[in-house]
Formats: structure tokens, sequence, C-alpha cells
């Protein structure tokens, strides 16, 4: 992004507008992602554009030698590259890559154990930021208008579904998100702000 996005399945097939551009992560490419400060940095981009080592360690409170190599990890696994149009002299800033991170299911299942663990811990990683987003939320909700907080969500609810049904009802809701990218306000809109979208499905046991 400019926008974060990661999905723990594969993009929707069939949908208006077409498709952003994914990385579908492999075993390599999801040991070289799977590292918190190195998550942060991606998002970062992603939400918020190009940008230097220097500036993305202001941003999250790390030094600049921390995040230089971890951008340079990154780079390497093609996550994020240069942005050559920015800066001057010796400045180096960086961008993402692909607009988002797609997860193969097929990791959870790898014979490498280290795949495994790091399959883990990206989804886990996940949640770690998803909570702290929704947390931050409530933390300065009443420092935006009234209209946008009567616009957020924060329902749930429960179904009784096959695996099958809740893949499918989980690409209906996706397919109807991208289809709300067409629609975006120009960046001059007034009242307009970048919305996070968290989708949690999962099966619940009832013993």
């Amino acid at each position: 992004m400019a926008e974060n996005e990661d999905r723990t399945s594969a993009p929707p097939e069939d949908h208006t507008p077409a498709p952003r551009e994914y990385r579908t992560l492999d075993p390599r490419s999801l040991r070289g992602l799977a590292h918190p400060l190195r998550m942060r940095l991606l998002s970062t981009l992603r939400h918020d554009g190009p940008a230097t080592a220097s500036q993305l360690a202001d941003r999250l409170g790390e030094s600049s030698g921390a995040t230089s190599y971890h951008l340079r990890q990154l780079a390497a696994h093609g996550f994020v590259e240069d942005d050559p149009g920015r800066g001057k002299g010796r400045e180096r800033w960086w961008k993402a890559g692909a607009e988002g991170t797609a997860f193969d299911e097929s990791l959870y299942t790898d014979p490498d154990p280290e795949v495994r663990g790091a399959a883990d811990f990206f989804i886990h990683e996940i949640a770690n930021i998803h909570a702290q987003e929704i947390a931050t939320w409530l933390a300065t909700a009443r420092d935006w208008p009234d209209v946008w907080r009567g616009s957020s969500d924060m329902s749930d609810f429960t179904l009784r579904l096959t695996p099958e049904q809740a893949h499918e009802l989980n690409e209906k809701v996706h397919a109807l998100i991208e289809s709300y990218r067409a629609l975006a306000p120009g960046p001059d809109a007034e009242g307009a702000a970048q919305v996070r979208m968290h989708l949690h499905a999962f099966p619940r046991s009832t013993a």
C-alpha cells in the first residue's frame, strides 16, 4: 500500500477492480520476513509511503543501524526496493515492493520445522499487530470526529459452517472489500482517512 495488507489466504481470483499485486510467501521469503522489526518496517512503508532508514528509525523507536540492516534483508527477499527518484546525494530511500502479502497455508505443513515455526510466528505477529491497532484506535477514538467514531466497527458473529462454506464466505468478504478500492476518494478529499479492515474467521470449540 501505500496501504498495508497481509492475507492468510490467496487473493480472490475474480473481482473488480483488477487484483492488486500480492507477494505470495514461500519457505524462503517467509523466513526472510518473519521478524518483528521487518514486519513493522514493511507495514510502515506500505501505510505511509517511501522513507529513509533514519526516518523509519524515528517512527519505530529503533536505531538507524537496525533499520538499515533489516531493510537490506527485506530487499534481499524482494519485499522492499530502492526509490531512486527521492533523496539527494547518498541518502537512500526505500519503498515497499508488492502492495500486499499472501500466506500459503501449505507453509503450516512444510517438512522443515524452521518453516513451520516461521509460519506460526508470522501469523501470531499479524494477530499482535491487529490487537495493537485496535488498542491504538480505542485510546485515540475521542480525538476523531463523531462521524468517524460512528463509522468504526468491532462486531463479531457466530455461524455454523462447513470449511468450504467458511472459505467461500471469506472470499466474498475479501472481494467486497477490494471492490471499494475503485471508490477511493482523491488524496485531497475532505474527511477521508486510511481505514484498516481486520477479518478474523476461525472454528470455535464447544466442548
